[in-house]
């Protein structure tokens, strides 16, 4: 299939911070994805109190709920309205706090602990900031980042992935002459070539 028309679209962090302040987010899904669920075991694979991390996590109510069983989550996300709303809808206290390595961002912090979402590009973190995890949901990252900054943005988080990693991914399948995303058309055999 081709991908022509949408190898070259950028979507700027503007337009992003900009979908979250008009409420134009029909990428939020309040109920919780029914893959997460369906695929846990694959992401728990047997183990508890895991790191799990969530790129471009949105206000994403999994968070909330992998929390609550135990496992530790780190998100990131560009848009501080999102991440506020986030604590606020699930009543969470936290605290905010800069990140001295990264000009300009903050990491919010639920009061107990367990759930940490810096507020910044993705690709301001490394390993040494965020440290490694367990396990990935990626529900809705890897087909927003903009086709040109893939290579980039797996490269990112295999350096974020522990030794025996579950990384669970969602994509959308369509015909990307029909659309110019974002989601984007991430082909198959374009995610193996990405994640190896």
């Amino acid at each position: 299939s081709n991908i022509g028309l949408q190898k070259d679209r950028v979507v700027t962090e503007e337009e992003w911070l900009q979908k979250w302040k008009m409420g134009n987010t029909g990428f939020h899904n309040e109920q919780g994805h029914p893959l997460l669920q369906k695929y846990l075991h694959v992401l728990l694979n047997g183990r508890s109190g895991l790191r799990i991390f969530f790129p471009l996590c949105g206000k994403a109510v999994e968070m909330k709920w992998l929390a609550d069983m135990g496992h530790s989550v780190v998100g990131v996300e560009v848009s501080e309205q999102a991440l506020k709303e986030f604590f606020a809808e699930h009543s969470l206290p936290y605290c905010e706090e800069p990140v001295p390595e990264i000009s300009g961002a903050k990491r919010f912090q639920s009061t107990s602990g367990n759930i940490s979402l810096y507020c910044c590009s993705i690709y301001d973190l490394s390993s040494s900031i965020v440290g490694k995890f367990d396990g990935f949901w990626d529900r809705g990252a890897l087909v927003a980042v903009n086709p040109r900054d893939r290579q980039r943005y797996v490269s990112l988080m295999i350096t974020l992935m522990e030794k025996n990693s579950s990384y669970l991914l969602v994509t959308v399948s369509y015909d990307p002459n029909k659309h110019k995303g974002p989601p984007f058309y991430v082909p198959e055999s374009e995610i193996k070539s990405l994640f190896g």
